[in-house]
């Protein structure tokens, strides 16, 4: 969003008579000495004197004073200076009023987004003592906190969100209300759970707001399936570090800070089928057997839950489902091991697998292993075209049936070990191998 065009709106609105300012969190970034990414304007003008004012409007929330600009390229959002109204759903008020700026910072969330600030006069405007809080890195709810959180439950995650990604504490009379309305994060759609949960979840300071979820008790409102790796205790020769939810902390905090979503969720979820597939043999010995189908069918209805895209679901399952074959890796064949690097969630996996490693036995041997073995087929396609297809099998009086995926897969196979190489010498392996039609 361009600062720019914020200005260029903010003008304009000044030019009309109207009072306009930048408002809460492209101020507060802005005083931090970060990149807002982007722009709100509010001002005294209603939403309709808004509209006559500028020529590309979207009425994108009339009814709470909020009009979309579209102004250089960019979207802007002004908003009048409102108070709400009672909030009856826990999410939105029923109604709201037109004030000042004095009083649209009051129905804010946190000091720290309750600020304003003039571009003209070049001036911030504090009703709140927001900037003292951001000089103490505190994050405060304006007001009483319980009737902040009474009014809008979303702001139990919001409060963690911005203690996660700005590194600050949470005021000890804010965190005791978040934990007193954590059973009431459900009235809050899946949907904005979820974006929330995904900014926590991406910021290089991630482990933070893990903790702040789990203390709180949101983790085990909003995931109850990571509540259960509590006290499952795992062999203590392969886990040393403790039970299953230990062993997932610890992976999360080995993760870089430019981890990937999907590999995020991938180390959150890689284990939550263990509770379920725990048994103790008759050598005393615990086991999870089958834990990773197990991990993957319940990631799979959880990130439905959720809300996720289908795009990271189809990242993240691939990645929990097969976890357990990296163990396997000095016993696989050639083909097999190029058929695993080829997979689009490859890389993600092996960083899964490393970190599955480190917070456990710490052998890196397979992971090492892997790394020879991508460097080795670097100047190559893992995958090359196929040497011959169905026609070519038709085409020595093979009858088309379910012979044809098990004769083309070992010549697959074969060529992917390089002991087949050209489409003649595949032809006559199948002559010679496969006399029989």
């Amino acid at each position: 969003m361009s600062e720019s065009a914020a200005r260029s709106i903010v003008e304009r609105l000044r030019a009309e008579g109207f009072e306009a300012l930048y408002a809460g969190g492209c101020v507060r970034d802005t005083l931090l000495g970060l990149t807002p990414c982007d722009y709100d304007v509010a001002t005294n003008a209603r939403p309709e004197q808004v509209e006559g004012i500028f020529p590309r409007t979207v009425p994108v929330g009339a009814q709470f004073g909020v009009i979309l600009v579209l102004e250089g390229g960019s979207e802007i959002q002004v908003a009048t200076f409102r108070g709400d109204g009672t909030y009856l759903d826990g999410r939105h008020p029923e109604s709201v009023r037109f004030t000042d700026a004095r009083g649209d910072s009051l129905r804010r969330d946190f000091t720290i987004n309750g600020l304003f600030y003039d571009p003209i006069g070049d001036k911030v405007l504090d009703f709140v003592r927001g900037r003292e809080d951001l000089r103490a890195g505190v994050v405060r709810a304006i007001g009483n906190p319980t009737e902040r959180f009474a009014e809008d439950r979303l702001r139990l995650l919001r409060a963690v969100r911005f203690a996660t990604t700005l590194g600050f504490k949470i005021d000890p009379l804010t965190w005791k209300a978040v934990i007193t309305w954590v059973a009431d994060i459900h009235v809050v759609s899946a949907e904005r759970i979820r974006e929330e949960l995904v900014k926590i979840l991406l910021s290089p300071n991630r482990l933070r707001g893990f903790d702040l979820l789990n203390e709180s008790g949101l983790l085990r409102e909003i995931i109850p399936e990571l509540e259960s790796l509590k006290g499952c205790d795992q062999p203590p020769e392969f886990h040393p570090e403790g039970d299953v939810f230990v062993h997932t902390r610890l992976m999360l905090s080995l993760l870089a800070p430019d981890a990937s979503l999907p590999l995020i969720l991938s180390v959150l979820f890689h284990d939550i089928g263990k509770p379920s597939s725990r048994m103790v043999d008759e050598t005393g010995r615990i086991r999870f057997n089958g834990h990773e189908g197990i991990s993957a069918e319940m990631t799979l209805r959880l990130l439905q839950r959720l809300r996720f895209s289908n795009d990271v679901i189809d990242a993240v399952i691939p990645a929990v489902r097969l976890h357990m074959s990296f163990k396997d890796v000095p016993n696989m064949r050639m083909a097999t091991i190029k058929r695993m690097m080829a997979r689009p969630t490859f890389n993600d996996e092996l960083e899964l697998h490393r970190v599955d490693c480190l917070a456990s036995h710490g052998m890196l041997d397979n992971h090492s292993l892997l790394l020879a073995k991508r460097e080795e087929f670097s100047h190559e396609p893992l995958i090359p075209p196929p040497l011959i297809s169905g026609h070519d099998l038709i085409a020595l009086g093979w009858k088309p049936g379910s012979r044809f995926a098990e004769v083309l897969q070992a010549v697959q196979n074969r060529q992917l070990e390089g002991t087949l190489t050209t489409r003649e010498e595949a032809m006559d392996w199948i002559v010679s191998s496969h006399p029989h039609k």
